[in-house]
């Protein structure tokens, strides 16, 4: 196929919401369904993307609502454009609208699916990726009872998911007895990672930390507000438990500015706050340049998006953790293809060209 040849001839827009199975709860608030926006971009060389997004309105401030409003924007700047120039479509986005990064992302993925398909290459491959690790996904307690929690995390660690990660933020001193009885109901040895998702302030967080050293935290994600960052040195200066950037670390500008004040010892990338895989993949080879590790998360996507974080994750050695575990709480799966969950939390990543993934027709709307 000629690569000038290759147009987009149509871009559809629609609606995924899948129940939960149980409420998902952090200190942002509570979640009962996925509400997600799927994206698909056709082709006149008969190729078709897929991408998605799930907008978290207390993160990035949009909804699904609003992305599909964005995402007209986005359609009509993109038709008669070359999918293969991604560089050149996501500027494009970016004058058209400020911010709006996850339903951004959904574009980009989709653009991204088109070219490695054009290529005839895996995702991960025309990533400059290769299958040289083995993924593991952890799997998240929300916050809540104590007691609960203990419960929770115990059917995890049974389930044999290697790690835990525990939603904490909704009280430094009654977080420490959270995190304690799950200690008491599944052992020291189970690595766990805390994500307080903002709930403290500065001088909670780093007595918090420091009271959570005896009970084995690989790491905490987003300790304090993402305004007050410039806190941040101070709480990895003083805290016994690597701190690791999310809400303050959205695109290549805060990479940046995080690695300049030193603020952080791992940062989580997820293409719902980066805009996409392009922006993604800036993050990571700053991250590279300065020796920070990298964490690939998610919001509440299905496996399709999953499946897109996953060939992620294999283009760089820097990327040693992985947050996929949201697509396993839907109480139905709209997917065909995609990363396979194996035993023990192990994912298969697909070898089919592109993502290797999209939505069943009867769940979108």
């Amino acid at each position: 196929m000629n690569i000038d040849s290759i147009k987009i001839t149509d871009i559809q827009l629609h609606k995924l919401k899948i129940p939960l199975i149980e409420p998902f709860t952090i200190s942002l608030g509570t979640m009962y369904d996925a509400e997600n926006v799927i994206v698909i971009i056709l082709t006149n060389e008969g190729i078709t993307g897929w991408g998605e997004c799930s907008p978290f309105m207390s993160i990035n401030g949009e909804s699904a609502d609003t992305a599909l409003v964005v995402g007209q924007y986005l359609k009509k700047i993109l038709l008669g454009e070359n999918p293969l120039e991604i560089e050149q479509r996501v500027k494009e986005m970016d004058a058209v609208i400020y911010a709006n990064n996850s339903i951004k992302s959904a574009f980009d993925m989709a653009l991204y699916d088109i070219a490695s398909q054009h290529a005839g290459v895996p995702l991960y491959q025309y990533l400059g990726g290769k299958k040289n690790k083995t993924i593991f996904t952890d799997y998240t307690v929300s916050v809540g009872d104590a007691a609960k929690m203990a419960d929770d995390a115990l059917i995890i660690k049974e389930k044999g998911f290697p790690v835990i990660k525990v939603k904490l933020g909704k009280g430094g001193s009654s977080d420490v007895e959270r995190v304690k009885a799950i200690r008491n109901k599944v052992g020291l040895e189970i690595p766990i990672r805390i994500d307080a998702n903002q709930g403290w302030d500065k001088d909670e967080a780093i007595a918090t930390l420091k009271a959570l050293q005896p009970y084995n935290i690989q790491h905490c994600e987003e300790p304090i507000s993402r305004h007050d960052f410039m806190q941040l040195p101070e709480i990895k200066q003083h805290s016994p438990i690597p701190i690791m950037s999310d809400e303050s670390c959205c695109d290549p500008h805060d990479v940046k500015r995080l690695i300049n004040l030193e603020a952080c010892d791992l940062i989580n990338i997820k293409l719902g706050k980066s805009g996409g895989i392009f922006k993604a993949l800036k993050m990571i080879r700053m991250a590279e340049e300065a020796n920070i590790k990298i964490q690939i998360g998610a919001f509440l996507e299905s496996r399709l998006a999953m499946t897109t974080f996953a060939h992620l994750a294999l283009c760089s050695d820097n990327i040693i953790h992985y947050d996929f575990d949201t697509a396993l709480m839907f109480s139905k799966d709209p997917v065909i293809g995609g990363i396979v969950y194996e035993e023990n939390g192990m994912i298969e990543v697909p070898e089919e060209k592109g993502i290797g993934a999209q939505i069943i027709a009867g769940f979108i709307s």
